[in-house]
């Protein structure tokens, strides 16, 4: 019997910041630093795994898992076959929130826009878009606060990003937009919120804090 040589591809360890609170490690292609092969790991203050799973030739491959910083399973997603296999059930007591801007009855089934990867995995991106306009080294940060604002459409489309600023100290409010181009394919895709099975337009509000290097990170 003949059998096709395989010949492995030889990989490396390499660790990243991805917010001043969540860091990741992978192997990467020895050849090719840029392009993740194997095994992925994503940690929340450098001691909660928020997110495992598995590249393939840089593509993220069969089922990852996603978890909360207290460590419990919040999604598992199969992207082989592009099928969420668990989601948890809503958690208020996190700084995200989900609006749709229609009445609802008693009687409705709503379900709430999710974003593959959780909250502190799949945010991720729109949480290191923005930085603030204004030098922050003479500037208490913690005077701040910040709301990202993500619409999402019916199709499960990122519509809009929009970023809320305000200081009661420095007499600072201002709202900034981002065109939403500037995220990839793979960012500008949701799984919409449903009213009674059908697909409906709805708002992800995520309230962050400003760093001291100005950004923006989870609380």
């Amino acid at each position: 019997m003949y059998l096709p040589e395989c010949f492995a591809q030889e990989t490396i360890e390499r660790n990243n910041r991805l917010t001043d609170s969540v860091t990741e490690t992978f192997q990467a292609l020895k050849l090719n630093k840029d392009i993740k092969q194997g095994v992925y790991r994503a940690l929340f203050k450098r001691k909660t795994l928020i997110a495992t799973g598995n590249y393939t030739n840089g593509k993220k491959t069969g089922i990852w898992n996603f978890y909360k910083p207290d460590s419990k399973l919040v999604q598992r997603f199969n992207y082989d076959k592009n099928e969420l296999i668990f989601e948890s059930a809503l958690d208020t007591l996190y700084d995200v929130h989900y609006l749709i801007d229609q009445k609802i009855e008693e009687t409705d089934t709503i379900t709430r826009p999710l974003k593959i990867g959780g909250i502190y995995y799949g945010l991720i991106p729109y949480i290191t878009a923005f930085q603030v306009p204004f030098d922050t080294f003479e500037i208490n940060t913690d005077e701040f606060d910040a709301v990202i604002e993500l619409l999402i459409s019916p199709l499960g489309r990122l519509a809009d990003y929009k970023i809320h600023i305000v200081s009661e100290y420095y007499k600072y409010k201002q709202v900034f937009s981002l065109d939403v181009n500037l995220f990839s394919e793979e960012n500008r895709q949701f799984i919409p919120a449903t009213l009674n099975g059908k697909p409906i337009l709805s708002r992800i509000i995520i309230k962050c804090f400003v760093t001291s290097k100005g950004k923006l990170d989870f609380y």
